[in-house]
């Protein structure tokens, strides 16, 4: 018999705080968005995940783990706690950046499997694979993560599918070898994307533009369009009651039937080089495509079937020319950095009218201008503040709207290990999840976090 009733209220607020603290830190885990692909979950450049930092301190974030690896222009991905980075060990042979000319180099490419909260290295998956691109520091493709297997795109078109658990192989083929495709100058760079029972790349060729395969076999389900790979990776719009797939080639932007491929529209646009590169951005019943130099077409799309017409065209002095990073496009504007001059550019959606320019996103101190100067621009949820990475390695927050750029912060992060016209730069596309940046450079993957200082 309890003589004093009272004396055990204590332990029963002990842990009753105790029950909701556990309660706030699964609902935590529960609400950490994934990054599973190349520009996150929904690959469109948002990132949703609550409970992160609104400013960028001046004493700087904190670095949670750095962990070494070698070099490659793809982006890490997050998923079930770990973290995937697709990398090129460079055995033999010059390396060198050219545009113009492949480098031939011997190495092998490496899927490394790293546990998100230490940054240990959990499973690897290599292989020989002897490089003739330019710029040949590594792969370009960002791991895509479905379900529980992991799909991998190489330099010099091999494509796997792992299981993320084990890194057992499911599947493999080459798209040089089995598709007959040519490795573009720079290398195959369509980042895969899944969606039902399939897998979409661009690969290249007659007939074979951009490719189905099954996600579970790797079999063709079908191939589509005559035209060169070039370097942006397919999407997918909703619009029109009909959902599309959009393919930025070398000849246009086509959106296809996903099931079929049949083609449900075409607007002509060929950047030079077939440098197409930057995603197509939606917003409304518009889709921006950019790319080098003086090319870019703003379409409208028809509202009551699939169809598109022409808006208007870039024209020198209007518009940014995005290349290496892909705009964003909010509420009638398009941020994005320009091709040419390297700033970071808003744009009128109506008619291509620059409303602001700016170098902080890319180099601070350039006053003239910056060859393919570059920021990788994610939005955060629905607002009007952005996480920019600079090729220079400083991860900013700014607030961008139609009236201009307000920094918020910024740190140091990363050194740019690489190379492009006699300057240093990073240029890969950091992921955000479990309230972290994930960053790559050449050398080494660190994670940043993102949280609220618990002082």
């Amino acid at each position: 018999m309890l003589t004093n009733p009272h004396a055990f209220k204590p332990r029963l607020v002990v842990a009753a705080i105790s029950l909701v603290a556990i309660s706030i830190s699964l609902q935590s885990i529960v609400n950490a968005d994934d990054w599973s692909g190349w520009m996150g979950d929904s690959r469109d450049g948002i990132y949703r995940e609550t409970g992160i930092i609104e400013t960028i301190p001046e004493s700087g974030l904190s670095v949670k783990w750095r962990t070494p690896i070698a070099g490659g222009y793809a982006g890490p991905s997050v998923a079930d706690n770990r973290v995937f980075v697709f990398d090129y060990q460079k055995s033999s042979g010059d390396a060198f950046n050219a545009p113009d000319k492949r480098a031939n180099v011997s190495g092998k490419e490496r899927l490394i499997v790293l546990d998100a909260e230490s940054g240990k290295e959990l499973w690897r998956h290599e292989y020989d694979c002897p490089y003739s691109v330019s710029y040949p520091a590594g792969p370009r493709c960002t791991p895509t993560i479905d379900g529980d297997r992991v799909y991998t795109l190489g330099s010099e078109g091999d494509l796997h599918c792992l299981n993320t658990s084990t890194g057992e192989v499911k599947w493999s083929l080459s798209l040089k070898r089995d598709l007959a495709a040519e490795v573009p100058i720079w290398g195959f760079s369509s980042h895969p994307l899944v969606d039902g029972d399939l897998l979409y790349t661009m690969v290249g060729g007659q007939g074979q533009g951009i490719v189905a395969f099954d996600k579970m076999t790797g079999e063709v389900r079908w191939k589509a369009l005559d035209t060169a790979a070039g370097y942006c990776p397919p999407s997918i719009i909703e619009f029109a009651g009909r959902r599309q797939l959009i393919a930025f080639t070398p000849d246009g932007v086509d959106a296809l039937d996903l099931l079929s491929g049949a083609s449900l529209w075409h607007i002509d646009i060929s950047p030079m080089y077939e440098m197409s590169i930057a995603r197509p951005m939606r917003n409304g019943d518009l889709l921006y495509a950019s790319g080098i130099r003086n090319e870019a077409v703003m379409i409208k799309l028809d509202s009551q079937s699939p169809g598109a017409s022409e808006l208007w065209r870039g024209e020198r002095g209007n518009a940014v020319f995005s290349s290496n990073s892909t705009p964003a496009f909010v509420d009638g504007v398009i941020y994005g950095t320009d091709c040419n001059d390297g700033k970071m550019i808003a744009v009128d959606a109506t008619n291509g009218e620059r409303l602001w320019t700016t170098f902080q996103p890319t180099r601070p101190d350039e006053k003239r201008f910056l060859k393919h100067g570059t920021a990788f621009v994610t939005r955060i949820g629905d607002t009007d503040r952005y996480l920019l990475f600079s090729e220079i390695g400083d991860l900013i927050i700014a607030r961008m709207n139609r009236e201009g750029y307000e920094e918020l912060g910024r740190d140091h992060v990363i050194e740019p290990s690489g190379e492009a016209f006699g300057r240093g730069v990073v240029w890969s596309h950091p992921a955000y999840a479990n309230r972290t940046a994930y960053i790559r450079n050449d050398e080494e993957i660190i994670a940043v976090s993102l949280a609220p200082s618990s002082k």
